[in-house]
Order: structure tokens, then sequence, then C-alpha cells
């Protein structure tokens, strides 16, 4: 069997459709399949459907049915004196995606697309971490969930505690009030949450994901949510991995390459913000 490239399986996603890949002297004679999506209804057409430059291709959206989703842009994860900078993990790529992340907000809010926060937190006896051998649990306790801390403030808090300084999101990115949080205690915003209830409520079908870590909880979360059908579409720039930052090839790449082959679409905050702005509210 011949070895397949990388612009093989990236062509696997072009625009509109997935392409069976075949041997390249059959590749004239590859099935191509189109997603629902591509077939806007005649009630779609009415609603507000702008398109979102991307990878591997555009992707047609309706606002009316489209979420923000907000992974973890928590003060644990982003913040000084959170967990990751306590353990010394590196977190100037988490903080570099707060502005973009703010101002797909800012566009959002404005065309009236919902916005979804995912928080993970934990109760405060620990009752839902994972059973005492869980990989949840441990791997968690090794980095200090639930440990008590002074926050910048001076109160009190604890690591990873849902209802804390920890947990809170990013002062750049606060919450308002018609946005939606979930809290979430794995990696999945899906596991065990009430968000595909709320998203099926909603009638939300596009996912336009941002937030960290991108190999961890975003792809976690993105993965999950393409099994159930959704749409998503990552924002490169409005989230970060640690693992690996800064070499030339980062489980970041890796996983926006996994997104754009397989799972959904890349695209930017740029892009995002213009598809809006090309058809107002």
């Amino acid at each position: 069997m011949s070895m397949i490239s990388r612009r093989d399986l990236v062509r696997a996603g072009v625009t509109g459709g997935l392409t069976v890949l075949a041997p390249r002297s059959a590749r004239s004679r590859a099935a191509t399949v189109t997603p629902a999506s591509s077939k806007l209804s005649d009630e779609a057409r009415t609603g507000r459907v702008t398109t979102i430059e991307a990878k591997p291709g555009p992707i047609a959206i309706d606002t009316t049915k489209t979420a923000v989703i907000v992974v973890d842009m928590e003060n644990d994860f982003g913040a000084k004196g959170g967990m990751f900078d306590r353990a010394g993990i590196d977190i100037s790529g988490i903080q570099k995606a707060v502005g973009p992340i703010a101002k797909v907000l800012a566009s959002a809010r404005a065309a009236g697309v919902k916005i979804i926060y995912l928080k993970m937190g934990y109760r405060p006896d620990l009752s839902d971490l994972g059973a005492p051998d869980s990989v949840n649990r441990v791997r968690h306790l090794r980095i200090g969930v639930g440990q008590t801390v002074r926050a910048p403030d001076g109160s009190e808090s604890r690591i990873l505690i849902r209802d804390t300084w920890n947990t809170d999101i990013v002062s750049q990115l606060t919450p308002q009030a018609d946005d939606v949080v979930v809290y979430k205690t794995r990696f999945s915003g899906f596991y065990q949450t009430d968000l595909d209830a709320r998203l099926r409520q909603m009638g939300i079908r596009h996912l336009i994901v941002t937030g960290c870590t991108t190999s961890i909880c975003v792809e976690s979360t993105v993965r999950d949510a393409m099994f159930r059908d959704y749409l998503c579409v990552l924002l490169a720039d409005c989230m970060s991995e640690p693992i690996g930052y800064g070499l030339p090839r980062s489980n970041h790449d890796a996983s926006l390459l996994a997104v754009e082959v397989s799972l959904g679409w890349v695209s930017g905050s740029a892009e995002f913000i213009n598809a809006l702005a090309s058809h107002p509210a």
C-alpha cells in the first residue's frame, strides 16, 4: 500500500464535503459525500447565514444556530497565582489568547450569537474527582487540586474548586448575564454535564471553539461534539497549549491538524469577526 501524505489527508476535508481517499490514479473516481450543512434548506436561507473562511474550506453558518464555546479560560489556567502558574507551567500562550477571544466575544454578542463558558471545577469534598486510583484523580492531585491558597487579592481560595477565585473566568473575559456557564469535571465539556441538552434546547448546530488547552480540554470537547454531529470551527489564535509550546511543532499544531483533517474546521478570530460583520444582525 502506498503511503498517504499530509496533502492527501487534508484533501479529505475539501470545501463542503468529504472526499473518500483513493490511489492517485483513481482520484478522479473518488466519491464525494456532501454534509447536510452545505445543502441549506429554505428555512436556513431565510436565517442569518454567513460564511467563515477556514481550513480545509469555507463553512457557512446560521448565526441563530451558532454558539461560541469558551473552554476553561479560568484563573487556575491563565492567571498569575493560578494552578498552572504555581506549578511552573508557562501560561504566556494562554494569556496571549485572551485578547483575540475578547474581540470574538464582543462581536458575537453584538451579532446575537450565544456564548457558553466551560469551567473545570470540583466540589469542595472532591467527591467528583474520580475513584481513588483513577487517572483523573491521581494526576490532578499531583498538581494541587483542592489545596488552600491565597488569591492575588489576599482572600482564601482553593485550587480548581468551584465558586472560588481559582475557577473564576479571567477578568478580561468575565461572563455576562445572558451567557451560559457550565461546570465540568473531566476534560470534555460533554462528560456528565448538561451541555448537550442546553445546546439542543437552543437549537445550536455550529460551535465556534476557543480556550485552553488545545490538545487536552479543547480537543476532548471537540471530539465529543463531533460524535454528536455538531459542526466545530476552532479559532487557532484563540487557544493555546503549554505542552510543546515554543517548539517548531507543538501539540497545539497537531490538534489543529487533526481537526482540519477529520473533526471540523480551523479558522481565526479575524475570519470569524469578518464573517459576522459581512452579515450584521
